[in-house]
This record gives C-alpha cells, sequence and structure tokens, in this order.
C-alpha cells in the first residue's frame, strides 16, 4: 500500500475535540461560557498572560525609579594611559584631534584629562583641554607643556 494524500490520518488519540462554548445553558457551558462571573478573566481579551502580568489589585503596576539622570552638562574624561597609547613623544593633542582619533565622543562640552590610572612617559603638548592637578604635574614632570 502506498502513501496517498487521502489515506494519511492523525495518530489515534493526538485528536481531541475542543469544548463548545457559550451553546445555551442545556450544555452545561452556556451564559458565562466557563470563565466565571466578572474580573479580567471573564472579558474577552482578557486571557492572554500579558495583561495579567501587569495587573494586580485593580491598578497598572508601574516599576519604582531609583535615583534620577543629570541633565548638567559635563566635560568628556580621557586618561593619561589612553593619551600614552594613542600619541607619540612631541604629539600636539587638542579636542579636535581627539575627536577625529575616536577617542572621544564629541568635544561640546569640553575635554579633561584625568590621571585616574596609568604614567606619562611621554611629552605631549595638550591644547584646549581641561586638566586635573595630578595630571598637570604628570605632564610637566614628563617634559610636555599644558595650554587651557
Amino acid at each position: 500500500m502506498s502513501l496517498q494524500a487521502h489515506l494519511l490520518q492523525p495518530a489515534p488519540g493526538s485528536h481531541k475535540r475542543s469544548k463548545r462554548l457559550g451553546r445555551g445553558n442545556s450544555s452545561q457551558k452556556g451564559t458565562t461560557a466557563g470563565r466565571g462571573t466578572k474580573g479580567q478573566k471573564a472579558r474577552s481579551g482578557g486571557k492572554s498572560g500579558n495583561a495579567r502580568r501587569s495587573f494586580k489589585k485593580g491598578i497598572q503596576k508601574v516599576p519604582k525609579l531609583r535615583g534620577f539622570t543629570s541633565f548638567k552638562s559635563r566635560p568628556e574624561t580621557v586618561t593619561l594611559s589612553t593619551l600614552e597609547r594613542a600619541f607619540g613623544s612631541g604629539a600636539k593633542v587638542s579636542p579636535t584631534i581627539l575627536k577625529n582619533l575616536g577617542i572621544i565622543r564629541s568635544s561640546e562640552n569640553g575635554v579633561k584629562i584625568v590621571a585616574s590610572n596609568g604614567k606619562l612617559s611621554k611629552s605631549l603638548k595638550i591644547e584646549g583641554c581641561l586638566a586635573s592637578k595630578t595630571t598637570i604635574a604628570a605632564v610637566e614632570a614628563a617634559g610636555g607643556t599644558i595650554q587651557f
């Protein structure tokens, strides 16, 4: 016997007829159609999981916000170790050069050079950048200059 489309049948017991809801009270599934009375789960569209997930005691739950985002503009920070990697001895460092190299995103709010990690062994000419006291000392110790 060959396999033919009109002979295909599902496996025995794999098809179960669905309950016929809302077909009159004599069917035992009339009126409320097995959903009980009132409430979100009794209404149309209230059966999905997403609708109930945010539902609690009649109010929608909103996540608690912690802290806040400051809109105060701050200068972009660059560390001494980044300058050590990116520039050679005697190189000129300015906000436009840092932006062109992709070290900073924008120079709109200025650039501040910080000595948080690493040491500087090359003499650099830094122009137009803010700097911390330890950075100024490190640059001058390496033989470089800073102009604000």
